[in-house]
């Protein structure tokens, strides 16, 4: 097992510091998601993808009032 372990020393290291990366980085996608950040920045005249945003709170109200001024 020892042998096993110095001839392997280095790909473990590198699996423990790609695991931990990893780990920081959801742990701050968590964090942000439970502050309420997210990736819309609120401007739905340029969110290409404000149909499916559910964060931003504004889309619906935000389209409505651009499509009735486009009619009226």
């Amino acid at each position: 097992m020892f042998l096993w372990l110095t001839a392997n020393w280095i790909n473990i290291a590198l699996v423990a510091v790609i695991a931990l990366v990893v780990t920081l980085l959801i742990r701050g996608m968590i964090r942000d998601r439970k502050a309420g950040k997210s990736a819309c920045g609120g401007s739905c005249a340029s969110c290409g993808a404000c149909a499916g945003c559910a964060s931003c709170g504004k889309c619906g109200a935000e389209k409505a009032a651009q499509t009735n001024v486009k009619r009226g």
